[in-house]
């Protein structure tokens, strides 16, 4: 793979959640041609994407607009990313340890180059639910005056897509060992499998399961988990299952 394909294979995934104005759609294809990235996903949009302001404002970069994949849920857009990266202005419980973009720029270039890392970008008007940056392993929040803290959802693209360009063109040429996280199908299975077995136990409140679930997935998520290590915890849940006798196994029967 020469430079510039590896520069181009770690460019992440443009993920936009139910965009509001055919114009920012259209500015964000620009901003992506311009830092290399080609890999736009739209979650139910409020507005045609192929129309003529989405095309105006993309100028040369209509083509993507084209290419576009729409999903109706952001779990199903996020499936095979294995770094999901939530932009959020907002701050307090559920959001701690605000990433910079040129440190979100640093994880995105760290993984595997064969593995999608995807940056998502919510509403216009109300950015992403807190139930939304769920599903991400980590926030980047871009400093700004707090006169005006949000940001165009175009700008905010370009900040972000331009400390990954200026990172990658850094290390181009140099040796260093990427990792290769587990997607995040696999991540959103064992945060499941582990609420079923908590809940069971009575470790999780069942009126209120995501309030300590939050916890630990920002604890794992800063952690990069690979497969191997999903496979660990799993397999560590499924002996807690037999122990209480809801599932058989070697060490215990089912009830």
């Amino acid at each position: 793979m020469t430079t510039d394909q590896q520069q181009q294979s770690n460019r992440p995934a443009i993920v936009l959640v139910e965009p509001q104005g055919a114009g920012n759609i259209g500015s964000v294809c620009r901003a992506m041609y311009n830092y290399g990235a080609t890999d736009l996903r739209l979650v139910n949009p409020q507005v045609d994407h192929l129309g003529r302001e989405a095309r105006n404002m993309a100028v040369k970069a209509a083509d993507l607009l084209e290419q576009a994949t729409i999903y109706s849920s952001l779990p199903d857009a996020l499936a095979d990313c294995t770094l999901s990266i939530g932009t959020t202005r907002r701050f307090g419980r559920y959001r701690e340890g605000m990433l910079h973009p040129d440190e979100a720029a640093n994880l995105i270039l760290n993984i595997d180059s064969a593995s999608i890392s995807s940056l998502v970008f919510g509403r216009e008007d109300k950015g992403l639910f807190t139930s939304e940056l769920d599903l991400c392993q980590h926030f980047v929040t871009i400093p700004t005056d707090a006169r005006l803290p949000s940001m165009n959802l175009s700008q905010a693209v370009v900040v972000c897509l331009y400390e990954v360009y200026k990172k990658a063109g850094e290390i181009a040429g140099q040796p260093h060992g990427r990792k290769k996280l587990a997607d995040n199908q696999q991540l959103e299975a064992l945060y499941q499998h582990m609420t079923e077995s908590l809940l069971h136990i009575d470790y999780l409140n069942p009126q209120n399961p995501d309030h300590i679930m939050r916890t630990y997935r920002r604890i794992l998520g800063r952690a990069g988990l690979n497969d191997r290590d999903v496979r660990i915890l799993r397999g560590m849940f499924n002996q807690i299952d037999i122990a209480c006798n809801r599932k058989t196994g070697r060490r215990g029967t089912k009830a």
